[in-house]
Parts: C-alpha cells; sequence; structure tokens
C-alpha cells in the first residue's frame, strides 16, 4: 500500500506545481477605479489635469476612466498626450458620455489609444481631423497617414482589429462596428458592470478588470473615486474659449469706460479690470490674431471719443466698423467649432452702439450737470442729516448731497457750510456763525 502511495503522492505534488504556476502566469486584477472628467476643449488646465489623474492612478494602481466630451486639444500636444495614455500602465478606459457627447480631433486620438474605448447611445465619434483646435498647432502634427498609422498600431499591440477612420461625425453603433469603441454603455455603472472580468493590455502588461459595483456583502468591494478640475481651475478652463475671451473684453472694457463719467473709480471699474484680467490669461492659451484684436480696441476707443466730445458722428460709426471687423477676425485662427458666433458679435455689436452712442453720452452730461451745479453750491449754508464721519447726508439748497467732514465727525443737525467740491461729494465744516433758519434760498 505505502508503495502504491507513493505514484499518488508525486501526481499530486506536480498538479499542484501545475496550478500555482497558472495561477502565476494569470493577469493581475485590478479593484480600484479612477474617473476623470473631461469636458470642453483640451486646453492647458485639462491636460494638466489629465496628466496629473493617469500619474495619480499608475501610483494608486487604479485603473483610469476618462469620461470624455470633446472636440480637440486647444493648442496643445495631441500626440503626447495620446502617447501618455497608451505607455499607461494602469488601465484606460475611455468612455465617450453621457448623450450628446462627442469624441473629435484629439479625443478621437484617445479612444485610439486607450486600453478600451466604450461609447453611450446617442454619440458622436469622429472625425480625427482637425486634431487641434487651433491651425497653427495642426501643422505641427504628423499628417493623416501618419496618425492612421499609428492609431492601427496601437490597435494591434492593444490585440485589437484594425479600427475605422471616419471622415464626419458616426454614431455609437458604427463606431462599435468600426472597432473603435469595444463596448456600448449608457452610464458609468453600466459600463462598470460591462467591462467587469475583462482583461485589458497596458504598457505594463495585461491587466484583469474587477469594476462591478459590489451589490451584496459577498461581493468584492470595488473602490471608485470621481475627480473633476477644482474651482479655480474650473474658472480658467471656462474662460479659455474664443467667445469668453471676446464677451470678458467687451464687457470689461465697457465697465472701465462707464468710469470715465463718474468722479471716483468705482465696482464697475473694478470688475471691468477683473473681467479684463481673465480675457487676458484667455489670451496666453488660445492664440488670437493680434491685428484683430487691436481692431476691437481701437473700435471701443473711438467710440468713448465721441462719447467725451458729446456727440455721436463719425468717430462713432468708425467705431462700430472697427468694432465688428475686429470682432470677426480677432478668432480667425481656430475651428469653427469653438468660433465666435456670427449671432453674439451682432448682439454685442448693437448694444455696444446703444450703450457707448446713447447711455454713456447721457450718464457723461448728466454728471457734468450736477458738477455745475455743485460748484454753485459752493460758500452755501446747509444741514447735516446723518453723522458725518467723515461721509455722511447733507442737506444744501432742497437737495440731499453726499457731505465729507473736513474736521472730523460732525453730529446730525449741525449747520455746515459748503467750502468745496470733490467730484460728487460736497466738503463740509461746522458754520458757527450761521443762525436761525436756513434762508430760503438755501433750504
Amino acid at each position: 500500500m505505502r508503495r502504491a502511495s507513493f505514484p499518488i503522492v508525486i501526481a499530486v505534488c506536480a498538479l499542484s506545481l501545475l496550478w500555482v504556476g497558472t495561477a502565476s502566469a494569470q493577469a493581475p486584477t485590478t479593484s480600484r477605479v479612477l474617473v476623470a472628467k473631461v469636458d470642453g476643449s483640451i486646453d492647458r488646465t485639462v491636460a494638466g489635469y489629465l496628466t496629473d489623474s493617469l500619474a495619480e492612478g499608475e501610483r494608486t494602481g487604479a485603473a483610469v476612466v476618462i469620461q470624455l466630451d470633446s472636440a480637440g486639444t486647444l493648442d496643445q500636444p495631441a500626440v503626447e498626450l495620446a502617447e501618455r495614455l497608451f505607455r499607461s500602465s494602469v488601465p484606460v478606459i475611455v468612455w465617450v458620455g453621457p448623450a450628446p457627447a462627442k469624441a473629435q480631433g484629439a479625443a478621437l486620438l484617445f479612444m485610439y489609444a486607450s486600453s478600451l474605448a466604450a461609447v453611450a447611445p446617442g454619440v458622436g465619434v469622429g472625425p480625427l481631423e482637425p486634431v487641434d483646435l487651433v491651425d497653427a498647432a495642426n501643422a505641427k502634427l504628423p499628417d493623416d497617414a501618419a496618425l492612421e498609422r499609428m492609431a492601427s498600431g496601437w490597435a494591434e499591440v492593444r490585440g485589437r482589429p484594425t479600427p475605422a477612420f471616419p471622415s464626419s461625425v458616426v454614431p455609437a453603433q458604427d463606431a462599435l462596428d468600426g472597432h473603435i469603441a469595444q463596448v456600448v454603455a449608457t452610464s458609468l455603472p453600466d459600463l462598470f458592470t460591462k467591462i467587469d472580468g475583462s482583461t485589458v493590455r497596458t504598457g505594463g502588461g495585461p491587466v484583469t478588470l474587477h469594476t462591478e459595483i459590489a451589490q451584496s456583502p459577498s461581493q468584492q468591494p470595488v473602490e471608485v473615486r470621481f475627480t473633476e478640475l477644482g474651482p479655480f481651475d474650473r474658472v480658467l478652463h471656462a474662460v479659455a474659449s474664443p467667445a469668453a475671451i471676446y464677451l470678458l473684453l467687451v464687457l470689461g472694457l465697457a465697465g472701465v469706460a462707464f468710469e470715465l463719467t463718474q468722479a471716483g473709480f468705482g465696482f464697475a471699474g473694478f470688475a471691468g479690470l477683473g473681467m479684463l484680467a481673465l480675457a487676458v490669461y484667455g489670451l496666453t492659451v488660445v492664440p488670437a490674431w493680434w491685428p484683430g484684436i487691436g481692431l476691437l480696441m481701437a473700435g471701443v476707443i473711438l467710440l468713448c471719443a465721441d462719447v467725451l466730445l458729446h456727440r455721436l458722428g463719425v468717430l462713432s460709426a468708425a467705431g462700430v466698423v472697427a468694432f465688428l471687423a475686429g470682432s470677426f477676425l480677432s478668432f480667425r485662427g481656430v475651428a469653427p467649432t469653438i468660433g465666435i458666433s456670427p449671432w453674439l458679435i451682432g448682439f454685442l455689436g448693437i448694444g455696444s452702439f446703444l450703450y457707448y452712442g446713447f447711455a454713456l453720452t447721457v450718464a457723461q452730461r448728466s454728471r457734468e450737470r450736477i458738477a455745475t451745479t455743485q460748484r454753485g453750491l459752493v460758500g452755501l449754508v446747509g444741514e447735516t442729516r446723518g453723522e458725518l464721519k467723515p461721509e455722511g447726508p447733507v442737506y444744501v439748497k432742497g437737495t440731499l448731497w453726499r457731505g465729507r467732514s473736513n474736521d472730523g465727525p460732525i453730529p446730525p443737525g449741525t449747520r455746515v457750510r459748503v467750502r468745496g467740491v470733490d467730484g460728487l461729494v460736497l466738503r463740509v465744516e461746522p458754520d458757527p456763525g450761521a443762525g436761525g433758519d436756513l434762508p430760503p434760498d438755501e433750504a
């Protein structure tokens, strides 16, 4: 019996070693998921956020799911970003969704470079050209044939069929049939369920995905973490578009111009400066045609000149023409997808004409009329209707004015004499010599 059992022991040991060897050869699994949302053009801020998300996924061993809705990069190295996705040592799953999301240009290149691409019903995929939304950036990229060879090589390494390269927008089913996408998923939870158990190839070798959300205590839990741009980065991303820059420029200049009709520099001026600062940042991200920006600025200056001259004439007409020409030419080097709408240009053109030609002119004349009236108040006696410390209400010649004390706080009900005018503010001081009621012409 002992001799008979010896071969059995040897066989069991051999089978055990074979099982261990097979298990060790299996692809590693990951039960961590990092979701990064890429929405809109991929500008400097979004490109940095995307590379940081990939680095975090590699550091934590999490599969990176990119929720994508983009028409391409914005003056960013599209091919380098796609190659970064392809070389990632952790799975990179690109999901275009929810509807009506799109993946065009560099975003489509990301689908080719991913470990697995998925689409939601109702989305649009393609075309690949233009890869970047700035014409000058596209001139530096490989030609169409080179990009297609690159994407086909990625598919071969991933073990996928050669993908299609649509010349126009195609629906989700065509993207699936053309081997651009491998899965159709209506939502992220649906995607996690459908790709669970799939083995995908990464820059570090094959990895088996464990992404299904646990429905019972017996299931292995999955750690899912959602990331997005921070508040400050969201603002920077929002202003990095031609339409946003144009709107900020026009409104910012209008706010600063408004202060030309005022004695001091108030809220409108500071708000205008803030908008102009954001517009300047946007111009560092989105390449502009500077002669067009110059025409736009010249148009506003001509409109302001007529405001100061109290008329509506040749300068205003020339200003409107320059304003409209600059509006159309400022961003002529970007793709129509992100270009400024002619409707927006028309609306702001008419609005600027009415604002500078009428509203600011009326405000300027009103201010000058008030200033003339105030200069006539110098030397008159009035009464404080509230405490001046140093400013407060002063009643002079039948009207309530804003007064400023020259000699410290002044209590309510004190007789004061107007000693000067600072813009729209009366400089006053107590007048001990004024007795009795105010004269009728000063009451």
